[in-house]
């Protein structure tokens, strides 16, 4: 959805003193974590695709430079963006005061909000915390939605942490959860919710807020010392938005409006 940071602030601060500029005649690798559907994801046959996948390859047509992309875990995404395995990370990265201080983001590109959901039929009334106890949440491990229900439910909720929103839902539809904190459109594109035939319902609003985990909308990560590279992507980003190129895109895999 968008993800939570890690901190390695000794080892990252190492590394980008280390590590050279990107050089403009290399190939730009794009890092992403998959799947993470509807933003990156394999189809049938093994092709890489989604909504940043493709948003990505028309930011890098537009500059006309040859990009690849590379898969990483998301639990090591900015360690190995430090140790230069790829150029930039374009995987649903919300931007974070914690984040910030260890990479350089672009302008970000699109903000999507969080929900609770449960198996339809379960009582479960998330605005009473109290009633919660004993109940057991899955998370994505790492992500922003981990450290918002670790804060904020953990005195109630027993927190189950899996390596990616597939094993929550895996768990979910076994009964073995009894509630999930997603990224909405995640969930939307894993499981039917609320339609009436679903048997999953969402029980909250939708959750933006506060800036404090949700941050200021997701961007693209590079290291600090490549801002002619961020440049370059803002100024791609702004003219895609501006050409109608990004609200294509958008169509093809929302039903609403993404941007921020």
């Amino acid at each position: 959805m968008p993800r939570s940071p890690m901190l390695f602030a000794s080892t990252l601060a190492a590394l980008m003193l280390a590590t050279p500029p990107v050089l403009a005649d290399d190939p730009l690798r794009l890092a992403v974590d998959v799947p993470y559907e509807p933003f990156e994801y394999k189809t049938a046959d093994g092709t890489l695709t989604g909504f940043e996948v493709d948003l990505g390859n028309a930011v890098c047509a537009h500059l006309e430079i040859q990009c690849t992309w590379v898969e990483q875990p998301w639990d090591g995404m900015i360690p190995a963006l430090m140790a230069r395995k790829f150029d930039a990370i374009m995987s649903s990265m919300a931007i974070t005061e914690e984040r910030s201080r260890q990479v350089l983001f672009s302008e970000p590109y699109y903000t999507t909000p969080s929900a609770w959901i449960t198996p339809r039929g379960r009582d479960i009334d998330i605005s009473d915390k109290a009633s919660l106890e004993g109940l057991t949440a899955g998370v994505q491990r790492a992500t922003l939605q981990d450290r918002y229900v670790t804060d904020l439910y953990g005195d109630v909720l027993e927190v189950r942490r899996y390596a990616s929103a597939d094993d929550v839902v895996a768990d979910l539809r076994a009964g073995r959860l009894d509630l999930t904190f997603m990224d909405y459109p995640i969930a939307e594109a894993m499981i039917e919710i609320d339609a009436e035939a679903s048997d999953f319902v969402r029980i909250s609003d939708f959750i933006k807020e506060p800036d404090t985990y949700f941050g200021q909308g997701v961007g693209v990560a590079f290291r600090k010392r490549d801002r002619d590279l961020a440049e370059r992507f803002n100024q791609a980003l702004a003219e895609l938005k501006a050409n109608g190129t990004y609200d294509e895109i958008m169509s093809e895999y929302f039903s609403y409006d993404i941007k921020l």
